[in-house]
């Protein structure tokens, strides 16, 4: 309502109140005007009535929403079914045009505001974060992977002769296909162990890059966030490299956004050598559906050349989640989050250091890695390697996601590469382990329950170790069969063997 529309009410209510109906919108707006005009997320949180009705003073700008709107073209914002309009705002039109994801679109401007300011705060939260040197990001409306194969498209257009990416091996799929659909031939650097932590082979990087020459690689592409006891790259020593030798650097920041420790290798890097662009997942750093990730980098043209590489328009859904959710928190409820991510990292390494102990195993030292722990398996993988995966699909039937068991000796083929050792990022680690993580909106509750689920699983497996290490010398006709619900629950693990597997 303007003033206009205020005056007309008083002519049907007390002045005094439509006056003061008058000031309670005047703070909406101030909320709204002061996000505009300085583009930062806002240090306290909106309540929802002030995000809903900014929400809908944008959605009335797009031609979709106005009263007299007339589509005769072939995309005109149409929407069949009202419960779709009102799940998305109705904001119909998306973000960007054919040519550039961040472009501007004449038929929508609430969209296009809502990008840009988008963009604008996610650039803020990531200078928050501590890559303070950051100069410009976008929205992608595409999962970690694929925004990866994003920036090597485009880097093929820079890099015509090249053939090759260099690539310090870690055991997650999405990451190394994103090399293979891009056209690309990964260049595996394996890992070297140094106590418990896999960590960056650096002379092995340098070598790969003299015997295949700058000229015929795209790009090193290094990770941060990653499973113990993988730690993040030597980033810095990475981007001296590629400083040095004319090489791209392209970090794969997938949940990195979360650790002081893994942004804070980011802005060193950049510091000290060459990181082009680092992408990082809006899920697993915002708490919103998966779907979209972040491309950020140090030179504001190449990534906007990354953002004209995205052939057509994209959904705003990403956007506008991450939008919604960092002007619900504002930047003190995100950085009190990142705090009780920390403090949850070290609630959930003291109980798991407790419970490996009592079980004769140990807690794997990882002081690299900020989010991921591992806790060791060897009594187990001893007497029978199968209940290290046993374990494994307990855990996953017992209702704790998250947790991977990593037997020794697995093998896959990715995309026609074979791994050894797959899953612990190197052929031949010493031993089978269990990873937990500390992500940003875990609870203590969180913690105390997978340790207590933990710890009865531990339990039973040693008993059906037991029982199989005794049954030779027990007459099974005259043996007593006891079966209580953790002994019929095994018979469903064993269907789950392959499930637990998969997820990881």
């Amino acid at each position: 309502m303007n003033r206009e529309l205020f005056a007309a009410g008083e002519r049907l209510v007390s002045p005094a109140y439509v006056r003061q109906g008058c000031e309670a919108r005047r703070s909406h707006e101030h909320l709204m005007r002061l996000l505009l005009e300085k583009g930062k997320c806002p240090e306290d949180g909106w309540d929802e009535s002030t995000l809903e009705l900014f929400l809908h003073e944008l959605a009335v700008m797009d031609s979709n929403n106005f009263l007299g709107n007339c589509g005769v073209g072939e995309r005109e914002g149409r929407v069949a079914s009202a419960l779709v309009a009102r799940r998305h705002y109705r904001f119909i039109h998306g973000i960007g045009r054919s040519g550039d994801i961040s472009a501007v679109q004449p038929k929508a401007a609430g969209s296009s505001l809502l990008n840009k300011i988008t963009n604008s705060l996610v650039l803020d939260v990531i200078k928050l974060a501590g890559v303070y040197t950051v100069t410009s990001c976008f929205v992608v409306p595409m999962a970690t992977g694929m925004s990866l194969t994003l920036c090597f498209l485009t880097l093929r257009h820079r890099r015509p002769k090249a053939k090759y990416i260099i690539w310090p091996r870690i055991d997650q799929k999405s990451c190394f296909k994103s090399m293979i659909t891009a056209g690309f031939e990964p260049v595996v650097i394996e890992n070297i162990l140094e106590g418990d932590e896999l960590r960056t082979d650096l002379k092995a990087v340098e070598a790969k890059v003299q015997e295949l020459g700058p000229d015929h690689i795209l790009c090193v592409h290094s990770t941060t966030s990653c499973f113990a006891p993988r730690v993040p790259d030597r980033l810095e020593e990475l981007a001296v490299i590629c400083a040095n030798y004319g090489i791209p650097h392209i970090v794969n920041n997938a949940y990195g956004v979360q650790s002081s420790k893994c942004m804070h290798l980011i802005q060193q890097g950049a510091r000290v050598g060459r990181i082009d662009a680092f992408v990082q997942s809006l899920d697993k750093n915002f708490m919103v559906p998966v779907g979209g990730a972040i491309i950020a980098g140090f030179n504001d043209s190449f990534i906007q050349e990354i953002s004209k590489m995205y052939p057509g328009r994209a959904s705003a859904s990403p956007s506008l989640d991450v939008l919604i959710t960092l002007l619900s928190l504002g930047s003190n409820g995100y950085k009190k989050l990142l705090k009780e991510r920390k403090e949850m990292f070290s609630y959930l390494s003291n109980q798991l250091k407790k419970l490996s102990e009592a079980y004769n195993e140990r807690l794997l030292h990882t002081p690299h890695n900020p989010i991921s722990l591992a806790m060791t398996l060897k009594t187990l993988d001893k007497r029978c390697s199968k209940a290290v995966t046993q374990l494994g699909s307990m855990l996953f039937t017992r209702q704790v996601s998250g947790a991977r068991v990593v037997p020794l000796g697995s093998m896959q083929t990715v995309s026609g590469y074979t791994f050894r050792g797959f899953m612990s990022h190197t052929n031949n680690y010493p031993c089978a382990y269990l990873n937990a993580a500390s992500a940003i909106g875990m609870k203590t509750q969180d913690v105390d329950l997978f340790i207590k689920r933990l710890d009865k699983c531990l339990k039973t497996v040693r008993k059906e170790q037991n029982k199989e290490s005794d049954i030779s010398g027990v007459d099974n006709n005259d043996k007593t069969e006891d079966v209580d619900i953790e002994e019929m629950a095994l018979k469903l693990d064993n269907v789950c063997l392959d499930t637990c597997q998969d997820s990881s």
